[in-house]
């Protein structure tokens, strides 16, 4: 299982250099990040090398956060690669809540990360049309 974690943020200035500064010191690797903005807060989206350790970390130090399982998908590094995942998960009528890209590896393969509102119709559609939810191994992570 691959976890998110998604860390609450203050609308200031710097925040997410502390963030991304105490992960670094701590030597977890930011495999991929999104931001989200509301009025009065922003959301940190990220997928780590090591979610328990990070998390630790993050908690240690004030931060507010919450993990989430996500599925990443390995998308064929083309022209209407995710085009075309996006149109399997709409044939199989898989409700996409956010999406966002993970730090590729330079191995033809880009991989997205999805939260869906459906998980087993989400793996069902993707394993039914040859592609595959990406393991933890292939991404670095532990």
């Amino acid at each position: 299982m691959i976890y998110q974690i998604s860390v609450f943020l203050e609308n200031r200035a710097g925040q997410l250099a502390e963030i991304t500064g105490l992960l670094a010191k701590n030597n977890v690797n930011i495999r991929a990040i999104s931001i989200a903005e509301a009025s009065d807060y922003g959301v940190l989206r990220m997928i780590v090398d090591d979610a328990e350790h990070a998390s630790a970390i993050l908690l240690e130090n004030g931060n507010v956060l919450s993990m989430t399982p996500v599925s990443v998908v390995a998308v064929p590094d083309r022209p209407a690669g995710l085009a075309d995942v996006l149109a399997v998960l709409a044939d199989a009528k898989v409700d996409i809540e956010y999406m966002y890209s993970i730090l590729a590896h330079g191995n033809e393969t880009a991989y997205m990360v999805f939260r869906v509102s459906d998980d087993e119709k989400f793996a069902n559609a993707i394993n039914g049309k040859g592609l595959r939810i990406a393991e933890k191994a292939e991404l670095g992570l532990k």
